[in-house]
């Protein structure tokens, strides 16, 4: 009998894990070398799936989206990215550095100027936004200088905290 209400627990609590896994969060690891120095490949991310039901994504995120590349396939692969600018700003990429509405950025979270070609400026459409990863070493980010910018349904979530190692606990 006892083993009756362990086993009713340990299905009840592996539902509520699954819905809770499919709706308001998840872990995810970092893989590859996209996000650095922010984020560093075997991290384990908290993502919040349920932020953006409720308002939209702000520069600065650190998102996880569907790769638009293969966002064909069911199964596609995930990417790790920070939202640079959102609908109706400007963007450029000029002399290496980002502006937005002609406004040099200050990154603080990147550790080189970008190493890739120079970009036009661009507007980006309404509800959509323009993403790139913090590594601006030259062909280190598969980001919105390849495929261009994303909207929200492509969104996965927001990261919210780096949970693991323990060691490097942190919010993002």
């Amino acid at each position: 009998m006892y083993w009756r209400e362990w086993l009713k627990t340990m299905v009840l609590a592996l539902i509520i894990l699954g819905i809770l896994n499919s709706w308001v969060f998840n872990i995810s690891t970092v893989k590859g070398q996209s996000m650095q120095p922010t984020l560093v490949q075997q991290e384990r991310l908290f993502i919040n799936k349920l932020i953006y039901k409720f308002h939209t994504p702000a520069r600065g995120d650190i998102i996880i989206l569907h790769d638009p590349i293969l966002s064909a396939s069911p199964s596609s692969k995930l990417l790790v990215k920070r939202v640079i600018a959102i609908g109706g700003d400007t963007i450029e990429i000029r002399n290496h550095r980002v502006y937005i509405n002609q406004i040099e950025q200050q990154e603080t979270y990147i550790d080189t100027d970008i190493g890739d070609e120079d970009h036009k400026p661009m507007i980006v459409p309404e509800g959509q936004y323009y993403v790139m990863g913090d590594n601006r070493h030259e062909g280190m980010s598969k980001d919105s200088r390849i495929f261009g910018t994303i909207a929200l349904t492509q969104i996965v979530g927001r990261a919210d905290f780096i949970i693991w190692p323990l060691s490097k606990w942190a919010f993002l």
